[in-house]
């Protein structure tokens, strides 16, 4: 690749003109989903399209993050606070802004492939420019759009060893296939602008996402500028998901690969495989109590009860804060190679970690290397620590400081002083966790900073085509990725799920969208393609729908995400559903058996109408306790808060914002329907703190001295939210 001329600016505007002057007025921006948006570029940018109408700005992206301000009054007042403690110092992205308050200009378009969930439900606009796309076309789909601009937030090599080098650290997973491909168009002929805005608190990765400051057009440094990173809050995990959590953990095997995503499913999952690892009995009473090995036998067949002795590989396009916990505690540690052959040797247990003479034999054997040793093989082994660093390859023997050495393998006296002089004491060079992007909460970027250099080089950020699927035009050794990615586990969410065997994942079936495609199906279908791997999905069984409990395992829906055909593992609550090369008799009764009681018999009847089942088959006793009284009943008999704590991996709300959290979150479930909202305002208008008993919790609220009706109104309300959330059954709206 051609060096490029880099234009250094402390400037936005300057970095604004300078973009005008190559491409034009006609610009196609390309941003990373997530954290790497380089705000302070872009707001400049979008600003200058809403004074100058010429301009015609596209924009095409993922996940534009917002700090939540919430819609009601009582919600604007819970979450001021805490969004000023987590997100003060980090600029508002304006054109998100405008988005959301459906302001944008008509000379500016944003289109986006993937929402944060349920953010643009009801925004017309981005419903109509949403492209549906999987993660792993989104550089292509905007190389089609005619992307002219690509601007991503970068951190500096100065501290790390390495000048005239910046890390995309957070988002290599587009970037790195989108600069080639520019650069192309560029020799074509068509103006590009590529920009990277500096920002020092962004944690540095060095591996596939440090890349040569020469492949920008131009970097926007300012350090009085830089901001702290967006976070995404830990949230609460619920009994329901801990208990998913739990069966997830059981099916994952000793020496494989795990995939997972964001939220508090995968947080749950996490923690039960480090129950699994560091309190084995515990987790094994837990594994009993539940009778998994004789409700569900895939978990002996395919899972594990053991500690992981040989660890876990991490390759997900999310590297999510539950990765960084898997690695402290030991379980992500397998690393994998670069090499299809060594991996393979690796698996078959051929070779260790521990480098010895019988590792060159295995080599020799298998034709990787000869004998007497090349320089090529010299090179070969140094690179993977088989030799030490410091032997070269001179006048056909090996050198090692001040001794020359025969590299002639059958010889005994070469062996011994190749053995004594030239080995390395192990493999290096290996990978525990390949990601795409991430994105987290505050503590997990500041323990990204604090790696060793040692963990740091473990984790390789790199394109997400490299690990959302095995066929690709750049990374395309499927070979290598089906040798590392062995006993995958892709471990997925779903809102809903058919009887069928279809997730719903993404959408509604009226054509609105929730969220979007993502890597979701990329990750089921190398589930069917890899030997050994599972795809699972987790999904709680049921949600509250205007202030009643409706079931997410449904008989059919209008719409999906992952075909009938792609069926896998489903996994609620309740247990697991092994439904891969089933019959769909045997795949409509195994989910029934994981859902909610209090919906089977109408599945079942759904079922049986449509003659997916036998007319003659009823509910077996056992199927029967599905309910959520028989979930606090077993979540407090097997091991409860002791042993799946709310938040096991610390939080960011105090105690206090967790009780108005709740007592909110009750008022909008009974405030649902229009008959809740009547019934709950009566109630408030009754509720009072007669004994100061929620004087704090007003004070935190700014109504513990109302004034005017609305003031007042609210208080009453907060009231009464906090004496439902202490009284769960003093409720008239909610129905069995």
């Amino acid at each position: 690749m051609a060096v490029n001329s880099i234009e250094r600016l402390d400037d936005t505007e300057r970095c604004v003109d300078e973009v005008i002057r190559r491409v034009g007025k006609k610009i196609t921006l390309g941003l990373p989903l997530g954290l790497g948006k380089p705000i302070r570029f872009v707001n400049a940018l979008y600003q200058r399209a809403k004074d100058d109408p010429e301009i015609d700005l596209r924009i095409f992206t993922a996940l534009s993050l917002l700090a939540p301000s919430g819609s009601s009054s009582l919600e604007k007042r819970f979450m001021g606070p805490i969004a000023e403690r987590l997100y003060d110092g980090i600029p508002d992205l304006q054109y998100a802004q405008d988005v959301s308050n459906n302001r944008l200009p008509s000379n500016v378009q944003v289109s986006e492939f993937f929402f944060k969930a349920g953010s643009a439900l009801n925004n017309r606009s981005q419903q109509r420019h949403y492209i549906s796309t999987n993660y792993t076309h989104a550089a292509r789909d905007l190389m089609d759009m005619g992307v002219n601009v690509v601007a991503q937030m970068v951190a500096p090599g100065e501290l790390h060893d390495a000048p005239g080098m910046v890390s995309m650290s957070c988002n290599p997973d587009l970037t790195l296939d989108l600069v080639p491909m520019l650069r192309d168009l560029e020799a074509a002929g068509s103006p590009v602008a590529i920009v990277g805005e500096v920002n020092r608190q962004l944690p540095w990765f060095g591996r596939d996402a440090a890349i040569s400051e020469d492949q920008f057009d131009m970097i926007f440094e300012h350090e009085a500028s830089e901001y702290p990173m967006f976070s995404a809050p830990q949230m609460a995990i619920s009994p329901e998901d801990h208990l998913i959590g739990f069966y997830a953990s059981t099916l994952l095997k000793d020496g494989g690969t795990l995939q997972l995503g964001i939220g508090s499913l995968g947080a749950a999952l996490v923690h039960s495989a480090i129950l699994r690892h560091k309190n084995n009995d515990a987790w094994k009473a837990v594994f009993d109590y539940l009778k998994v090995a004789e409700y569900f036998p895939l978990a002996v067949k395919e899972g594990g009860v053991g500690p992981f002795e040989q660890g876990l590989y991490g390759c997900s396009e999310m590297m999510v804060d539950g990765f960084l916990y898997l690695l402290q505690e030991g379980i992500l540690r397998r690393e994998v190679y670069d090499h299809a052959d060594l991996q393979t040797l690796i698996n078959n247990g051929e070779i260790g970690s521990a480098v010895s003479l019988t590792t060159l034999d295995v080599l020799r054997r298998e034709g990787l290397i000869d004998s007497p040793l090349r320089a090529r093989d010299v090179n070969w082994l140094t690179r993977y620590g088989i030799l030490r660093n410091e032997v070269e390859f001179k006048g056909g023997r090996l050198r090692v400081g001040d001794h020359t050495l025969d590299g002639d393998l059958d010889k005994p006296e070469s062996r011994e002083a190749i053995g004594a002089l030239a080995l390395g004491d192990k493999l290096s060079g290996g990978v525990a966790m390949h990601g795409g992007f991430y994105l987290g909460p505050k503590q997990f970027y500041q323990l990204l900073r604090e790696l060793s250099d040692e963990d740091r080089d473990r984790i390789c950020m790199t394109s997400v085509n490299f690990i959302n699927h095995l066929y690709d035009h750049r990374f395309g050794n499927q070979r290598l990725k089906a040798a590392q990615r062995v006993h995958s586990r892709f471990i997925n969410t779903a809102m809903m799920y058919t009887l069928s065997g279809a997730a719903v994942s993404d959408g509604l079936e009226d054509g609105r969208v929730i969220s979007g495609v993502g890597g979701q199906y990329n990750f089921v279908s190398m589930a069917h393609e890899l030997p050994g791997a599972r795809s699972i999905i987790a999904l709680r069984s049921t949600r509250k729908t205007k202030g009643e409990a409706v079931s997410n395992i449904i008989f059919n829906y209008g719409h999906c995400t992952i075909p009938r055909h792609l069926r896998d593992v489903v996994i609620t609550e309740y247990g697991i559903a092994d439904l891969r090369g089933q019959p769909d008799e045997q795949v409509y009764l195994r989910l029934i058996r994981i859902a909610d009681s209090r919906f089977q018999q109408s599945l079942l009847s759904q079922a049986q109408k449509a003659g997916k089942v036998d007319s003659a088959f009823r509910l077996p006793e056992s199927w029967l306790n599905n309910t959520p009284d028989a979930i606090a009943k077993l979540f407090s008999e097997a091991g409860g808060k002791d042993w799946f704590p709310a938040f096991p991996f610390g939080r960011d709300f105090t105690d206090q914002e967790l009780v108005l959290g709740k007592a909110l979150k009750k008022l909008k479930s009974e405030t649902a329907s229009r008959r809740g909202k009547l019934f709950t305002l009566l109630q408030a208008l009754r509720a009072k703190d007669e004994e100061g008993r929620y004087t704090e919790l007003l004070q935190r609220m700014g109504l513990d001295q109302p004034s005017g009706l609305r003031e007042k109104l609210d208080q009453r309300l907060v009231v009464h939210g906090l004496q439902l959330t202490e009284n769960p059954s003093d409720t008239g709206n909610s129905k069995p």
